[in-house]
């Protein structure tokens, strides 16, 4: 049988209990043999990140040191260029063949956004993706989407194991209501963020006077 992988990208600008809660959540529902959590160096559809690569993977190893089955992959940050989703997956797979499952995890917004995306249409030729949906979502997908899901959405966990790439599946999972924008402007302005972020992280970004200012 197939291992199964997780993916999850992102700035981690900073990491938060959201991001944490999500990949515990898919970790629990599909049975993750392990989940990786990539750092983006220079994210194609984002304005780039004013802390530094270093300080931001620090603070997803600090996040996710308490769970053996949570990796930082730092493959990003170490490869020149834009981070394109594609390299990475191309690159997973290279080292890894057709023997494990690998699963591209991303919230239903995300998913919206996917047309924009570099080499898009080619995700599915290295990877799953897992959509997490958002309760009661009022946008539809574009018509790219449609046809993109009427050919590879799947309601059955044994299509991830079944195949190394090529199906979409959609999680249901209570989200938290917290975003890396809040974080980083409460900090701004000396609000408290207990609530949101890791202790750990906490203690590195006001040892390291990270984002004190708007």
């Amino acid at each position: 049988m197939r291992r199964l992988l997780g993916l999850l990208g992102g700035t981690f600008n900073p990491i938060h209990n959201g991001h944490l809660h999500l990949a515990g959540q898919l970790l629990e529902q599909l049975h993750f043999d392990e989940i990786h959590f990539i750092p983006s160096a220079a994210p194609p559809l984002k304005i780039a990140p004013e802390v530094s690569a270093q300080d931001r993977a620090e603070m997803v190893k600090l996040a996710i040191a308490g769970n053996p089955k949570f990796t930082l992959d730092l493959r990003e940050l170490t490869r020149d260029g834009k981070s394109y989703t594609t390299d990475t997956l191309i690159s997973l797979r290279g080292e890894l063949g057709q023997a494990v499952s690998l699963c591209l995890l991303m919230g239903y917004d995300a998913f919206l956004g996917l047309p924009k995306w570099h080499c898009w249409q080619a995700l599915l030729n290295y990877a799953h993706i897992v959509v997490v949906n958002r309760p009661q979502a009022s946008q539809e997908p574009s018509d790219e989407l449609r046809q993109l899901l009427e050919a590879h959405k799947t309601g059955t966990l044994s299509a991830l194991l079944d195949a190394a790439s090529g199906a979409i599946y959609f999680a249901e999972i209570p989200p938290l209501d917290i975003s890396s924008t809040a974080i980083r402007a409460r900090l701004a302005s000396g609000q408290s963020v207990d609530t949101m972020i890791p202790a750990d992280v906490l203690g590195y970004i006001r040892q390291h006077h990270l984002y004190e200012t708007p």
